[in-house]
């Protein structure tokens, strides 16, 4: 095509020059702009502060206590006895027979090898701490606290030289602390403690093999029930980790996504059609139908389940009631949506064949939404899963209320984790199973 260059407008260079210059400030503008932003936030938000009260190390002690044990090696001065637990728990005490082998006890005093050089000696009310590229380090406990004796030189960061008490961790997993009342050192392990069995268990330290051997064995150790019967027993009523509790209330968190979404959608669709203008003449009764939609979803899902638990107590009750009013909200508003861009001309040939007004809707309204229908309910009830346990946080029960549990204490960070991911897991296969039911019910495959 040939273009007219006799006819073309002439451009002023001047108006050129301000259209480049202004494109060129805008440039300029919009990341100094987007920088004042994130500078007044920083300050606004109180970082500098944050940062400034941060604890690394209480994290890296919760990192590590997530996903290791340690045992103690604890003697009590008053009552002169010498104690080998795991997380220093009674319920959890070794044997004086049963020792690991990293600890040798003679009486009331003990030497500790805690490896790669660091090692303890315990006698009578004297520790010595031997850590290599340091030197030895000795202290003693009096009537009064604690007398240190150090090598020549700097004192080290991870070693707290105090009167009252002393506290020496050079490394992660090793740690020795005393007091005017007892010495203790701690050695931690990768790995949960008495995760399968309790320390009490007659199934405590057996291999996979062997719980399979007992399994299929016929000499019961319980007369009462079989083996299997005993090591599921024993697994589910593992008094440290609760398994069966915790089985149990991650049901309840599924269960209370579950019933909260479906009643969503129960209530959501009727409702949708009154809120449709294609399907609602009445103006009034669009209006407040969508009033109604905002209200619900309006008051997020923590407040309704704050207020559900004033009204009827804690329970899962009341997390179900919460999804489900700020679920028929959102669901009804998306479905209301949905039955607008419908097309007519399909439910016009429905009433060419004579069908009444529930057929009309069952054959050429129906499959139109069914799509958006199935892949928003599916995706409200994989996302409910994950809220249904903050909710449960709040008192509504469920696995929510179990790991607020665990992490108040800060001292079985463990169970957190165990329960963090059990939650994850769940959200995983809530994931795959809506999206094979999608691919089932829009796709036929």
């Amino acid at each position: 095509m040939a273009v007219d260059t006799l006819n073309a407008p002439i451009l002023d260079p001047g108006t050129v020059f301000r259209g480049v210059r202004r494109r060129a400030w805008m440039t300029v503008a919009l990341p100094i702009a987007v920088l004042m932003y994130l500078v007044y936030t920083w300050f606004s938000f109180g970082v500098p502060d944050l940062l400034a009260k941060a604890q690394p190390e209480r994290a890296a002690l919760l990192a590590t206590d997530s996903v290791a044990y340690k045992v103690h090696v604890t003697k009590l001065l008053r009552r002169d006895i010498m104690e080998v637990a795991i997380e220093g728990e009674r319920r959890a005490t070794y044997a004086a027979d049963e020792l690991p082998d990293w600890v040798e006890v003679n009486g009331t005093d003990a030497a500790v090898d805690l490896g790669q050089g660091y090692s303890v000696t315990i006698t009578g009310k004297v520790m010595e701490f031997d850590v290599p590229d340091y030197g030895l380090i000795r202290v003693t406990a009096t009537n009064d606290g604690v007398r240190t004796e150090l090598p020549p030189g700097p004192v080290p960061d991870w070693l707290r030289d105090d009167p009252k008490k002393f506290d020496a961790r050079p490394t992660l997993d090793r740690r020795v602390q005393v007091t005017r009342t007892k010495i203790e050192v701690h050695n931690y392990f990768g790995g949960w403690e008495n995760f399968w069995f309790s320390f009490q268990s007659e199934l405590h330290g057996m291999s996979f093999s062997q719980l399979w051997a007992l399994a299929l064995s016929n000499e019961r150790i319980d007369p009462a029930q079989s083996n299997m019967s005993l090591i599921t027993h024993e697994f589910l009523d593992n008094p440290d980790w609760q398994h069966g509790e915790v089985f149990v209330a991650l049901f309840e968190t599924i269960m209370m996504a579950l019933l909260g979404t479906l009643t969503a959608a129960f209530f959501g669709l009727p409702l949708a059609f009154l809120a449709a203008r294609n399907f609602t003449s009445s103006s009034i009764v669009r209006f407040f139908t969508r009033r109604l939609f905002d209200f619900l979803r309006g008051i997020d899902m923590l407040i309704w389940s704050l207020i559900f638990i004033r009204a009827f107590g804690l329970g899962p009750l009341t997390g179900a009631l919460a999804i489900a009013f700020t679920d028929t909200g959102s669901l009804g508003k998306l479905f209301s949506e949905a039955l607008e861009n419908i097309d007519n001309r399909q439910v016009e040939g429905v009433r060419a064949t004579g069908a009444n007004q529930i057929q009309r809707y069952r054959f050429g309204v129906i499959p139109q939404i069914l799509p958006v229908f199935v892949s928003q309910v599916l995706y409200y009830l994989e996302s409910n899963t994950r809220s249904a346990t903050v909710i449960g946080a709040l008192g509504a029960g469920g696995i929510g209320l179990m790991l607020v549990e665990t992490m108040k204490t800060s001292r079985d960070w463990e169970n957190t984790s165990y329960i963090i991911i059990l939650t994850i897991v769940v959200v995983i296969v809530m994931d795959q199973i809506s999206g094979w039911l999608r691919r089932r019910l829009i796709e036929g495959k």
